[in-house]
C-alpha cells in the first residue's frame, strides 16, 4: 500500500459517508488487531515522511541498526530477528547495496548465505538517521509522557508475546 493510500485508509476512520455521516465500521475499532493495524499505518507513514530525505523506509532503517550492531552476521539471522521474509529482506539488500550503504560477502564456511556489513556510506548515514530517530521519538515520548510512553512499549510486547504464544 502506497504511502497515499494509506493515509487514505487512515482518515477513513472518520471521514464522512456521502453527507450520510460517519461510516458504520461495526466492531472494528474496539479490535485489537484492527486498531494495532491502523496505528501501524499512521506510524509509518509518519517514519516515512520523518525519514523521506535521508531515503530510508522502515524495514531498511531496522536492516541498517541490525547489521551495525551485527555486523558479519549471515543475511538469514538478520531477516529473521526482524521478522522480515527471506525473499523480502533480499530485495531490500539488493537496494542497500545499490545505494552503497552495504555489503555482502560470501561466507567462508557457506557459500549459499552471505555476511552483512555497513559501508562507510551506511554508517554515515545511519549516525544521521539516528539523530533524527531521537527527536522523532522525543515527540512521542513528548505526547504521550513518559510513563505512558514506557507503559504504551511495555503493552505492546506483552500483545506480541501473547499472538506469538498460539
Amino acid at each position: 500500500m502506497r504511502a497515499t493510500q494509506r493515509r487514505a485508509a487512515i482518515r477513513a476512520d472518520h471521514a464522512p459517508n456521502a453527507g450520510t455521516g460517519q461510516l458504520d465500521l461495526g466492531p472494528l475499532p474496539n479490535l485489537t488487531g484492527y486498531v494495532l493495524r491502523r496505528t501501524q499505518l499512521a506510524v509509518f507513514d509518519d517514519f516515512i515522511r520523518t525519514f523521506a530525505l535521508l531515503g530510508l523506509r522502515p524495514a531498511q532503517f531496522s536492516a541498517l541498526i541490525a547489521i551495525q550492531r551485527n555486523p558479519g552476521r549471515k543475511q538469514s539471522e538478520i531477516a529473521a530477528a526482524l521478522g522480515i521474509k527471506q525473499a523480502n529482506f533480499v530485495a531490500l539488500m539488493d537496494k542497500l547495496d545499490q545505494r552503497g550503504l552495504t555489503r555482502r560477502v560470501r561466507s567462508s564456511t557457506d557459500r549459499r548465505s552471505h555476511a552483512l556489513t555497513l559501508t562507510p556510506k551506511g554508517a554515515a548515514l545511519l549516525q544521521k538517521a539516528l539523530g533524527v530517530l531521537e527527536k522523532y521519538e522525543r515527540r512521542f515520548v513528548s505526547q504521550l509522557g513518559s510513563g505512558e510512553h514506557e507503559r504504551l512499549l511495555e503493552l505492546l510486547r506483552k500483545i506480541r508475546l501473547v499472538s506469538s504464544a498460539r
